[in-house]
């Protein structure tokens, strides 16, 4: 029952975003027959250092969604504090929802049944023009981010550099 409401939901948020697109984004499905895998493609932000960058991303939602989160991972190589080296993306409302065991967010700040496609890839946008190295997921990145921002810039363009050659 969960699975046929989820599959409803996405369908509809899918229909919705072809209607009135995002400026930044574009999403679709994966296959036609799994509305559950979504392939996103994310326009790196103006005037950042991810601006001309073209990455790819696969989102992929539970049964039970919106009662628990997608996970969001890069396809196209990323180097940023919030991008594990696997490409899977860590920001706040895609952690499940409930109180964090690290005690590091707040139940607020994680995933709530309100977030839509449009929500997260906005702040999957935000989060490549901010970057938050308070609690990184790449570590390197953010040490990076904090000490060496030359290091860390080249390290962006070349990404960004990669990511146009693939098109």
């Amino acid at each position: 029952m969960a699975s046929s409401q989820a599959a409803l939901l996405l369908q509809k948020q899918l229909k919705d975003l072809n209607r009135h697109p995002v400026d930044g984004f574009s999403a679709g499905l994966v296959d036609e027959n799994n509305v559950f895998e979504w392939s996103i493609s994310i326009i790196g932000p103006p005037e950042t250092l991810f601006d001309g960058g073209f990455f790819n991303a696969k989102m992929s939602f539970p049964t039970d969604y919106p009662n628990n989160p997608p996970t969001v991972k890069f396809i196209t190589e990323i180097w940023h504090p919030n991008v594990y080296p696997d490409g899977r993306v860590c920001i706040s409302i895609l952690h499940p929802p409930g109180d964090d065991p690290n005690f590091y967010e707040l139940a607020s700040e994680r995933w709530t049944p309100v977030h839509t496609v449009e929500s997260i890839m906005l702040s999957i946008i935000s989060m490549l023009t901010s970057p938050n190295d308070e609690s990184p997921a790449n570590v390197d990145a953010a040490k990076e981010w904090r000490d060496n921002r030359a290091e860390f810039v080249k390290k962006v363009r070349r990404c960004v550099r990669r990511s146009q050659e693939m098109l």
